[in-house]
């Protein structure tokens, strides 16, 4: 049970390319506080004991994917990370493996970025118009949507690509968060992009280099499953390549309104009379 008046020591990697010879831990000591998260704990040395310490963080609150960190040997948010869920007083924080190292715990993700832009992470059509020049939008059942819609909630933190097993062994591997859009957009009844994103998955160090460990999935905030993303497009592959699978149905556009006007709607009652009033009264002052 954690109290005020316990200490914490952050045990965080430091290196600046420009000045040190390589990697070292520093120590820290930070008192808890009811709440206390990880990043938290950074934000309080950096304004109060080292303001030479470098990381990533913007939203706080979980949804940016900026503050990736290796926190007790585990990749982690570290403003999705309280004090009390790590069961220790003592702290070990390094940057993300499987990343160069730009300074402390911050990490070069321009190999992500490209990797992710590689597998075209965006609605494929054969007909463009609608594509270029929208008018409407398409169809989309519940059911259509949900088949890809954990995929969806991917936000690039980077924590999968950092857990992966094969991506610490292979740097040109696509790595889990990549193949795990290229199948979110292979899912969507809206694209039929896949023989254009075969070309990107279906090599050496795309889809088939993935060997199932799941620490991606383990990794992930958001509760994606990109392991599993990776074996359904491994099948899609398959289908395609022995010639199955083309039947699909694209969703069609939605058709144009019939020409009848929708039915007025009355707004409901006030619910406080004197708002009525307030209201009436200030539209007739304006």
């Amino acid at each position: 049970m954690f109290t005020e008046e316990q200490i914490i020591t952050f045990k965080v990697q430091r290196f600046d390319p420009e000045r040190d010879q390589g990697p070292y831990l520093k120590e820290y000591h930070v008192p808890y506080t009811q709440g206390l998260t990880v990043l938290d704990g950074l934000y309080y040395i950096k304004e109060k004991l080292d303001g030479s310490l470098a990381f990533r963080a913007s939203c706080r609150m979980a949804v940016c994917g900026s503050c990736g960190m290796f926190i007790n040997g585990k990749p982690h948010l570290a403003c999705h990370t309280q004090i009390t869920e790590l069961e220790s007083t003592v702290l070990e924080i390094r940057p993300l493996p499987n990343y160069s190292v730009i300074k402390d715990l911050v990490c070069d993700f321009t190999p992500l970025f490209a990797k992710h832009k590689a597998i075209k992470p965006y609605i494929i059509r054969r007909e463009a118009g609608e594509i270029d020049n929208p008018t409407r939008e398409f169809l989309q059942s519940p059911a259509e949507l949900e088949s890809y819609l954990q995929f969806s909630y991917c936000m690039k933190c980077g924590l999968c690509l950092a857990a992966c097993p094969t991506a610490a062994t292979d740097r040109n591997f696509l790595g889990p968060q990549a193949l795990g859009q290229a199948y979110r957009y292979c899912a969507d009844s809206r694209d039929d992009g896949l023989a254009e994103r075969v070309k990107e998955i279906d090599h050496a160090h795309g889809v088939w280099r993935c060997h199932l460990a799941g620490a991606c999935s383990e990794a992930c905030p958001k509760g994606v499953d990109p392991a599993l993303g990776i074996q359904l497009l491994k099948r899609q592959v398959v289908l395609r390549a022995v010639g199955l699978g083309k039947g699909r149905k694209l969703a069609a556009v939605v058709p144009p309104p019939s020409g009848q006007a929708k039915p007025r709607v009355e707004a409901p009652p006030f619910t406080v009379p004197r708002a009525k009033a307030e209201i009436a009264a200030g539209d007739s002052r304006s």
